[in-house]
């Protein structure tokens, strides 16, 4: 695929759907299925622990099942603003164990951005990590984006350490910017540009 030019007024190629599923070595994105993937979601999103840094949850079952309704939905980018909901399935066993969601933040910036949430049981196998990359590729090889970016609680030092692994870059820290669990927290903002993610990929290939 041809590599494209920064200073060119690219636009991503909309509407766009990827090729479902997007596999990864180990890995399947696919869109998620309201009532076959509930349970599977729901065992982890309805877990304290796992929901301590986010903005949702734990979830009760009715507030889920009308939350992955709306997720079911969002498998094309049409316009800025629109998101890609998936479910992140292990290839081996066909086991649901995450999902992750994608971002066309502002479409005429060529802006992004990445989100992942996982089941504890199925930490320290790499798993987010290769989930998140593959978004990462989406967005700078299928559509041309210039910049993606990652929020997160500046509490989530493991959320911080998986967007390092990427290779992502710690480009802000606003201080008590987020009211969360009765207190107020910080958040810190990750990103890469284009241009660095073609430089890891050649670092990486070498």
């Amino acid at each position: 695929m041809p590599t494209p030019d920064a200073s060119a007024p690219l636009t991503p190629p909309l509407p766009y759907t990827p090729a479902y599923p997007i596999r990864t070595e180990r890995l399947e994105l696919r869109p998620i299925r309201a009532d076959d993937d509930f349970e599977a979601i729901y065992a982890y999103r309805s877990l304290p622990e796992v929901c301590r840094y986010l903005y949702t949850g734990p979830y009760e079952e009715n507030e889920l099942r009308a939350d992955l309704a709306t997720k079911a939905t969002r498998t094309t980018l049409r316009a800025g603003g629109d998101f890609l909901n998936l479910a992140v399935v292990v290839q081996k066993t066909g086991q649901l164990i995450g999902d992750v969601s994608f971002a066309l933040t502002r479409a005429e910036h060529r802006q992004g951005g990445i989100g992942y949430i996982f089941h504890p049981d199925h930490s320290g196998h790499g798993y987010a990590t290769e989930a998140s990359r593959a978004l990462l590729k989406l967005g700078f090889e299928d559509l041309h984006l210039h910049r993606i970016q990652a929020e997160l609680d500046g509490r989530n030092a493991a959320s911080a350490r998986l967007l390092e692994r990427l290779g992502m870059r710690r480009e802000g820290h606003l201080r008590e910017n987020e009211f969360l669990d009765g207190e107020w927290a910080d958040e810190v903002i990750y990103a890469m540009l284009a241009r660095e993610w073609r430089e890891r990929q050649g670092t990486l290939a070498e």
